[in-house]
């Protein structure tokens, strides 16, 4: 917060000064005189002046003559001169003193104190309103965040909504993604649009992301691109990605390098790999190895890359174990086989004896890693608990998996997509006599009860893992799954592939 007539040199309340006041200069006397005959302004520029010198009491004494005087300035100084070395109480005396007569910075920090520090979000709700109304920009975005908490989402909209119009960027990135879960894209788009340009990264990115859930590659790019101007590790990790489908290797390997140097896992992982494509193994083995912690597959590709390369069978026998631990098939297998040719048995190694959960290996189809990010940015955007990305793209391939080699319409559009029963790893001979009807269609309750019929799961568990599939390609259906939702339909998903034969 500003002080109020303060100046840049100000030292209060920041590094102190010592405390020795110079002798009065004859303008410094002459505001004591004209303040101690009743002159409101010269107290209140006598309180600036010591506040500079770090002189709090000093400071609270002349603004509190200048504020019993009428000064609203000094009463707004008052307000954060106790929010800091007072009292609450005191603190919201001052600051609704200054705001009663229109000061918006004063209903402003009332507002805040009386919801941050008494729980009072009605008052609250008052006094941003008031500072909202009389153009204050912070005012209006506080409001329509306290509407959100409220479920208020009329007020939330018009409360952000002001404060975008008024170049809160952070507001309209928040109104993209209101639009978003409430499945009006056109307005996520416009939105997140509208703040990109100004230059948020953040909105830049879920941009790109929804163009890209959208299938418009070259939009999507240029927005990722934007969002890497901003160092964005998610933007850089993309246009890697989609550098590597065009088959432009150094391209990819500078922009997973660029994301693996935040911190991200999966770029380490993918720098190791385009690296291996490259046939720079020094580079291979660096990323892979600083991955391999943190990343099943990477740990998995290190242990390969010790065991070819560098005859390493104990590393190799260590990763392919940290795979398995995490449910990784093919470190399983390898650890299988690795085992004979240390003279150990699969019975030593505990990760093969009760293995863990089905490690989801097969690559995210852009789509999906798209709506899967927007779905956990738009349930973290105001604290909310949300589930891994990861977690929800096996929900959606699994689906893809399971379904992929029917005959069959969508639960969400309806529309009817062809395949090839084989495609999917299942024959035509596993379908159950009767399931497919006439003409080979397959509306969305036969999918499920096709699925039921095969697997042997019940019919219930499997339409929620189709509902929340749902949830997260048209957003506006349901709510944003929660963690506990997410975690039990994983259990149906993997449940489901294992029932069918299908990793």
């Amino acid at each position: 917060m500003t002080l109020v007539g303060a100046t840049e040199a100000t030292a209060w309340p920041g590094i102190p000064v010592p405390r020795t006041p110079e002798p009065l200069d004859p303008a410094e006397a002459n505001l004591v005189d004209r303040a101690r005959d009743g002159d409101r302004d010269a107290a209140h520029r006598l309180g600036r002046l010591c506040a500079e010198r770090d002189d709090r009491l000093g400071a609270r004494h002349w603004w509190e003559r200048a504020a019993r005087a009428g000064n609203v300035d000094s009463a707004y100084n008052l307000g954060l001169w106790h929010r800091t070395h007072g009292t609450t109480e005191e603190a919201i005396g001052w600051f609704e003193l200054a705001a009663a007569t229109g000061d918006t910075d004063a209903a402003t920090n009332l507002a805040s104190l009386l919801l941050e520090r008494r729980g009072d979000t009605d008052g609250a709700r008052t006094w941003f309103e008031r500072a909202a109304e009389d153009g204050s920009r912070h005012a209006a975005r506080r409001l329509a965040l306290l509407c959100e908490d409220q479920g208020d989402g009329m007020g939330a909209r018009r409360w952000h909504f002001r404060a975008a119009v008024d170049g809160d960027l952070r507001s309209a990135h928040d109104l993209g993604f209101l639009g978003y879960a409430a499945g009006d894209e056109a307005e996520a788009l416009h939105w997140w649009e509208y703040a990109a340009r100004g230059g948020h990264a953040e909105a830049a990115y879920h941009m790109a992301l929804l163009l890209h859930a959208a299938r418009d590659e070259k939009g999507a790019e240029a927005f990722y691109r934007l969002a890497a101007r901003a160092d964005h590790p998610g933007a850089a990790f993309r246009l890697g990605d989609m550098a590597l489908c065009r088959g432009d290797l150094p391209t990819a390997r500078a922009c997973f390098e660029r994301a693996a140097k935040t911190g991200r896992p999966d770029a380490r992982r993918m720098a190791g790999l385009v690296c291996a494509r490259m046939d720079d193994k020094a580079a291979t083995a660096h990323w892979y190895g600083r991955a391999a912690a943190d990343d099943p597959e990477a740990a998995f590709r290190f242990g390969l890359l010790l065991v070819a390369e560098h005859n390493d069978l104990k590393g190799g026998r260590h990763w392919f174990r940290r795979a398995a631990e995490r449910g990784h098939h093919g470190a399983m297998v390898e650890l299988r086989t690795l085992l004979p040719l240390l003279g150990a048995s699969p019975e030593a190694e505990e990760c093969l004896l009760d293995p863990a959960a089905p490690y989801w290996s097969r690559p995210a189809e852009p789509e999906q890693a798209a709506r899967a990010e927007l779905a956990v940015a738009a349930a973290r955007r105001r604290g909310d608990p949300a589930a891994e990305p990861a977690d929800l793209v096996e929900i959606l391939g699994t689906w893809d998996l399971v379904t992929g080699g029917m005959v069959t319409a969508d639960l969400v559009t309806g529309n009817t997509v062809t395949g090839d029963l084989v495609a999917g790893g299942l024959s035509s001979a596993d379908v159950p006599s009767g399931a497919l009807p006439a003409g080979n269609e397959v509306g969305p309750a036969d999918t499920v009860g096709w699925l039921a019929r095969a697997s042997g799961l019940h019919r219930a568990a499997i339409e929620h893992l189709g509902l929340v599939r749902a949830t997260l390609l048209r957003p506006g259906t349901a709510p944003w799954p929660t963690p506990a939702e997410v975690e039990h339909v994983l259990g149906t998903a993997r449940d489901l592939r294992r029932r069918l034969g299908l990793r």
